[in-house]
């Protein structure tokens, strides 16, 4: 049995620290906590302990929207749709899924391939690797391919403008026009290993054509691809903007909603009626860089980034139930804890802030395992210097990871 011994650990559920911080894992589970040895663990043999000096204990953070096959070193976001082939897009993608476990979040949603792979889900291999121990990462809930129209915001030949013909992805691969259509995307991405479905619903700062709030896809079509979804037990995510567009996107049954930055106060009132999950992504209105785009989405994200500012303290105040996500690489990987500082900035309490990165993400990916610092659930345990419940900036200086009783960090 190994003790790890800390200055403190957070309680997620009360908000107290309790001190002296005092776990006790056996294997991939905490056993107990504080001072007293769990019975019938680990037999006579001394416990390995780990001294963590002045460090405060955290559950495992999460990120709900995370994109591990984009982004990261080497990448060229203008060359790499048409030159980087998936075993290089894997490649690249150990080192975003090291980082980001490094920066003490064990678990993410990998939220929809919108790159030409030949219909392998390239996700769903790389949580395979990282469950096997092969590679270091987080946990992966993989969706596979985004579900999204020809020329939606999620097709990547509309981001590139690309001529008739050019890198054009196949249904396989997420583009789906009808009900037909969505419904064998959707079954495709099941078949392969996808544990949620990820679904474009209207544009965004970078759709080169139309409103960025506009709706994609047709009613009829988000009520098919969550009726594939849910009745396999599948929760469905989809990216939507436009108020009206998240109406049509929560009376559909949709769980999620990423980004969310036009609602207005009837959208986010639906959200709290039909207890729909919000992931606002509110970081990358500060941080994502559009000075290099054309003249059109640099207005839009004049547009809209002001707006995703105040919408999600509406949505907290409103009473929304609000998970982490960063869009990384948005944000860039390793990261992910800027996201936290951004919602405490946009006024969320620092404890509501870590509660949406643990208990919450928790309960949005069906996982009763995870997201406390408690007996029986998985030892993802994360050490940081300092409070969180006074100082969010610290989790960005994460100095101790543990997941699932292994640790892959220690700074002390």
């Amino acid at each position: 049995m190994l003790t790890l011994r800390a200055a403190g650990v957070l309680d997620i559920d009360t908000g107290e620290i309790v001190r002296p911080g005092i776990v006790h894992v056996d294997g991939d589970r905490i056993v107990g906590l504080g001072d007293t040895r769990p019975s019938g663990v680990g037999g006579e043999s001394e416990d390995e302990v780990v001294d963590l000096g002045d460090l405060i204990l955290i559950p495992g953070l999460m990120d709900m929207e995370v994109n591990l096959l984009m982004g990261g070193r080497g990448e060229h976001p203008a060359k790499s749709p048409v030159q980087d082939d998936p075993p290089l897009r894997m490649l690249r993608a150990v080192g975003n899924a090291r980082r980001t476990l490094r920066a003490g979040f064990t678990t993410v949603r990998n939220l929809g391939l919108f790159v030409k792979t030949g219909g392998y889900l390239l996700d769903v291999a790389l949580m395979k690797a990282i469950d096997a121990g092969w590679i270091e990462g987080p946990r992966i809930v993989p969706a596979g391919h985004a579900i999204t129209p020809t020329g939606g915001h999620l097709d990547p030949t509309m981001f590139a403008a690309f001529a008739p013909g050019i890198m054009q992805l196949t249904l396989e691969e997420g583009i789906a026009n009808g009900v037909d259509e969505v419904r064998k995307a959707v079954r495709y991405q099941i078949k392969h290993g996808a544990q949620l479905i990820k679904v474009c619903v209207s544009g965004g700062v970078m759709s080169l054509t139309g409103e960025p709030g506009a709706q994609h896809y047709s009613f009829d079509e988000l009520c098919a691809i969550v009726d594939e979804a849910h009745r396999r037990g599948l929760r469905v995510a989809s990216h939507t903007h436009g108020a009206e567009a998240v109406k049509q996107a929560v009376e559909a049954g949709i769980d999620c909603i990423e980004h969310g930055f036009l609602m207005d106060d009837e959208a986010i009132a639906m959200l709290v009626k039909n207890e729909t999950f919000l992931v606002p992504t509110t970081r990358l209105a500060d941080a994502m860089d559009v000075s290099h785009a054309p003249p059109e989405l640099q207005e839009k994200a004049a547009m809209m980034f002001p707006r995703a500012r105040k919408s999600v303290k509406a949505a907290y105040d409103a009473g929304v139930k609000i998970a982490v996500g960063t869009d990384a690489p948005a944000i860039p990987h390793g990261k992910n804890a800027d996201e936290l500082v951004a919602l405490v900035e946009r006024g969320m309490p620092p404890l509501a802030v870590l509660r949406a990165a643990t208990v919450t993400a928790a309960e949005l990916i069906n996982a009763t395992d995870r997201g406390r610092i408690a007996e029986g659930l998985l030892a993802d345990i994360v050490g940081v210097p300092g409070d969180p419940t006074q100082d969010i900036t610290v989790t960005q200086n994460v100095r101790f990871v543990m997941k699932g009783g292994k640790i892959h960090v220690d700074n002390r």
